[in-house]
């Protein structure tokens, strides 16, 4: 098989890994047939996963959204971090204006957010 081509095929790889999980493990060696299946069909999963699933890139309202949870910030206290007014930061979660440049480097800086987020390049 070179590639999964529909859903019944991808189901199947998907419960035969399962199956080779239960006895592959990090002593398992390299060479082993179960070890070599399953670095193939895990190959095989992934590049159909790529087509058929693909994960879209996060968006900065997403990310900033995650940020302020993960450090336990209001709107308000990430205004005041970023030092950009609370009216804009607003603004920005709520899709209605984009940051400036200056308060995009902040943003990727202050909050540890890659610069492509932060500029919307994708």
């Amino acid at each position: 098989m070179t590639r999964i081509e529909n859903e019944m095929q991808y189901n199947s790889a998907m419960e035969r890994i399962e199956e080779l999980l239960k006895i592959v493990n990090d002593d398992t060696p390299e060479d082993d047939k179960n070890a070599v299946e399953l670095v193939l069909l895990s190959n095989l999963v992934s590049d159909y996963e790529d087509v058929h699933y693909p994960i879209e890139s996060p968006s900065l309202i997403g990310v900033l959204k995650l940020r302020m949870y993960e450090m336990g910030l209001t709107q308000n206290a990430l205004a005041e971090k970023l030092g950009i007014s609370p009216s804009k930061i607003s603004e920005i979660l709520s899709g209605k204006s984009e940051p400036t440049l200056k308060q995009a480097r902040k943003m990727a800086t202050m909050l540890d957010i890659s610069p492509a987020v932060v500029l919307g390049i994708q």
